[in-house]
């Protein structure tokens, strides 16, 4: 890991709080899920971290951001108030959809926070429409989409790297592959395995593949990839390698994982190796970090408050925002 040519030192204390925000957040929202706080399904994003943080930092105001259903980390790094993310995730009128979408579709326009989509690569024409949008009115925006190695095996995607391609699209495509499509190793479901990037070279779009457990190593590739959209339009394809440390969903019992490979990926988690570069490049001494871990874990206790304490949705809102 190295310290990336287009960051102040004075931004990698941001960059490690909003990555623990996240880890901390999602371990909340498993205890609140286990108390029935939180119902239906819960994908949780402990151990990718890095990769929402690293990627989201490089948009501006004008970029767009869509995801799957893992998608609490992507709405945080995007700057969604963890208020208003929680109390969605339960079900409370002062959620990010009133308490309507839950944890797999949080949303915020004026983030250009386009939502979590719980429909497999359901969000990848989406984000190929958003781009050809910007094309179209001549806007210097970009799209970053994020989807899970299980989306490339839908049509879907296909049809929109192809349709980016031929237009021209500022999307970046950005695949989260975390080895397993909920309980099955994606070197028995892809012919690409391990080199899924490779994919996007049939259909001329310029791709890479990046270590999405080094914070920086994501954030200087998306960023280029950012910059050469800016210049020269886009699409781009870009596959992080990572892993999930909890199961597909809190429902799964990740039976199908051998304990021996979840320690191996311990040892590279994104968070404490991010923790471990910022000492030994003087970045952030002991006491700042214990600083930022106390703030954070303070604003946690203030989210989960805020989350129990909002009232549900009320029964008259119930056909709000329905159209036939």
């Amino acid at each position: 890991m190295k310290l990336a040519p287009n960051i102040e030192k004075s931004e990698v204390a941001g960059l490690y709080r909003q990555m623990l925000l996240i880890r901390r957040f999602e371990e909340a929202a498993a205890r609140l899920y286990m108390q029935s706080h939180i119902r239906g399904f819960l994908h949780l994003y402990i151990g990718e971290e890095a990769i929402a943080v690293g990627s989201v930092s490089t948009l501006g105001p004008q970029d767009y951001v869509i995801g799957h259903y893992r998608d609490h980390g992507h709405a945080l790094a995007r700057g969604m108030d963890p208020k208003v993310a929680m109390a969605e995730l339960c079900g409370k009128a002062t959620g990010s959809s009133g308490g309507k979408g839950g944890s797999m579709h949080l949303f915020d326009a004026k983030l250009n926070f386009m939502g979590g989509h719980a429909i497999v690569a359901g969000q990848i024409p989406i984000a190929v429409g958003l781009a050809l949008a910007i094309k179209y009115k001549r806007e210097n925006g970009a799209v970053l989409c994020f989807f899970g190695d299980g989306a490339v095996n839908e049509g879907e995607f296909h049809e929109s790297l192809n349709l980016a391609s031929v237009w021209n699209l500022p999307v970046i495509f950005f695949l989260e592959n975390n080895l397993y499509g909920m309980g099955t190793h994606v070197e028995r479901t892809h012919a690409g395995g391990r080199d899924i990037y490779k994919s996007a070279e049939q259909y001329k779009i310029p791709a890479i593949q990046v270590d999405g457990m080094d914070l920086m190593a994501v954030r200087q590739a998306t960023s280029e990839a950012v910059e050469r959209i800016r210049d020269i339009g886009g699409p781009i394809f870009l596959e992080a390698m990572t892993y999930r440390y909890r199961g597909h969903s809190m429902a799964d019992p990740v039976a199908y994982r051998e304990t021996a490979e979840v320690e191996e990926w311990r040892v590279s988690d994104p968070i404490e190796r991010f923790k471990a570069f910022t000492r030994a490049e003087g970045l952030i001494n002991d006491d700042e970090a214990a600083e930022i871990d106390a703030d954070v874990a303070k604003t946690i206790e203030e989210v989960v408050q805020f989350a129990l304490d909002s009232p549900e949705p009320d029964t008259d809102t119930l056909f709000d925002n329905i159209y036939s």
